[in-house]
């Protein structure tokens, strides 16, 4: 259960990853159009900037939430097979106990519990794979929630703030190997997306 279910800031972060380099650009160039940059909009600035994902998921109070709700899921899945489980086990260690004191009536008797009990084992592999599925499941559209609300959010702020490209950073894939000060736009973004955030909830 633990291996199929990933950490939800590392799948977050893959997808945010292609979204922050593109988004702020809201027309379609062809190779010989020229780009002209406002730089007195952005006080001297190239209208660049970059986001580190990980912190933004670290504080992102959505994405906090949503992992959180993921972390309890698992947390059920995995009492609720470990219950099953040890009820497995018991009457697997019952029906071998029999079995070396001869208890059973006939060979019959037998071989229609040890038929049960791989029934109740195959239950079991089944209920563990639909648990993990569910849990992938709910991850997938949290990922998707989370990058939605990204993507609206940047479709309004990068106009506001005069940026056309906006790069991603992370501890996976670091995109911005040098930036001067000004360019990380992770504390305002997080402050702002907050705020839309818990006026919703």
């Amino acid at each position: 259960m633990n291996k199929t279910v990933r950490f939800i800031k590392v799948s977050i972060a893959l997808s945010c990853a292609a979204i922050f380099f593109t988004q702020c650009s809201t027309k379609k160039r062809d190779a010989k159009d020229v780009i002209s940059f406002d730089t007195t909009a952005t006080k001297g600035k190239l209208p660049i900037a970059y986001i580190n994902v990980d912190t933004l998921l670290a504080y992102y109070q959505l994405a906090k939430d949503a992992n959180e709700q993921l972390l309890q899921g698992q947390e059920d899945s995995r009492q609720r097979i470990n219950v099953r489980a040890k009820q497995l086990q018991a009457d697997m260690a019952s029906f071998e106990n029999k079995m070396r004191n001869n208890a059973f009536l006939s060979r019959e008797k037998a071989e229609e519990e040890n038929n049960r009990l791989i029934a109740k084992q195959k239950e079991l592999q089944d209920l563990n794979q639909q648990l993990s599925n569910q849990l992938l499941a709910q991850q997938q559209r949290f990922n998707e929630q989370i990058r939605d609300t990204i993507n609206q959010f940047l479709k309004s702020y990068c106009p506001a703030k005069h940026y056309q490209i906006v790069l991603s950073t992370n501890s996976m894939n670091d995109n911005v190997l040098y930036a001067a000060d000004g360019y990380d736009i992770t504390r305002d973004v997080i402050k702002q997306l907050n705020a839309r955030y818990e006026k919703k909830r």
